[in-house]
């Protein structure tokens, strides 16, 4: 969906690094099993689509067919099978909006660094990929400043968490 198609301040943008794209894009991406565990998802009850602006650290989503830009996204309870979750959240501190590549640069350099904390193995080694949503020149000026980072298996879905997976 493109920022015309829906209203300024719901838009975000979904950056599709997960499964084959992962691997070109970050080196020492590969495939893992998923992990026990889950984790309630207040945001919506199971099936159900949520906002994206309303998703915390600790939902899950099935969102693996969401392209571009994105106002809601499926979210489901991560004790169901679910595509995603969100593992970290990054505010940006710019006053202006730094350009597409300079967000797109500070998601990767993030997300990467809190994966280690989340996952317990080093991004490098691990066989999960991630990707984020982040903040649109549209959405920046209605004040979203939220790299939202995102963890998954590119092997399909998984149950529970993955918090401490160290795979």
């Amino acid at each position: 969906m493109t920022a015309a198609a829906v209203s300024s301040r719901r838009v975000r943008v979904l950056t599709a690094i997960f499964l084959a794209t992962a691997s070109l894009a970050l080196s020492g991406c590969g495939l893992f099993g998923g992990a026990g565990g889950g984790a309630a998802n207040p945001t919506a009850s199971p099936g159900g689509d949520t906002d994206v602006f309303t998703i915390k650290v600790g939902n899950c989503l099935n969102d693996s067919a969401t392209k571009n830009e994105v106002t809601t996204v499926p979210a489901v309870d991560c004790a169901h099978p679910h595509d995603s979750e969100a593992y970290a959240s990054i505010t940006m501190t710019d006053v202006a909006f730094p350009g597409a590549d300079a967000v797109k640069k500070q998601a990767e350099s993030g997300c990467t660094a809190k994966f280690n904390s989340f996952v317990g193995v080093d991004y490098g080694t691990s066989k999960l990929a991630y990707s984020y949503y982040y903040p649109t020149a549209v959405s920046w000026a209605q004040n979203d400043r939220e790299i939202l980072c995102l963890i998954a298996d590119p092997a399909g879905q998984t149950t529970g968490s993955l918090k401490g997976a160290a795979r």
